[in-house]
């Protein structure tokens, strides 16, 4: 059976249809921003192992940017928001979105 995925504009539609680009928490830096910030962004990456969103577009659909919040152990998808949405939602909380910087030396379990 294929693992369906709920569009916000298009309604229920399967997986196959979305192409994901990855974890949607990192923020962007500012143009300005020290090379350090920019590392951070471009390599910098938490491997989580449970609930996470992720930046998915319906590729074969509306085309619209989404974001999946994805169980990455069992793939159930517990939800799913409009990016635009979700980033105005987080914009007005204040949340940075930046990832944990993992210890030098150690890999992220």
């Amino acid at each position: 059976m294929a693992s369906l995925i709920t569009c916000p504009h298009c309604g229920v539609r399967p997986k196959e249809e979305f192409t994901i680009r990855g974890d949607a928490k990192p923020v962007r830096p500012a143009p300005e921003a020290k090379f350090d910030a920019w590392d951070d962004y471009v390599h910098l990456r938490v491997n989580v192992r449970g609930v996470m969103h992720e930046h998915w577009q319906h590729s074969g659909g509306c085309r619209r940017w989404l974001v999946v919040e994805r169980d990455t152990f069992s793939h159930d998808v517990h939800g799913v928001t409009d990016a635009a949405e979700f980033a105005r939602a987080r914009a007005k909380a204040g949340t940075t979105g930046k990832a944990a910087k993992p210890a030098k030396g150690r890999a992220t379990p």
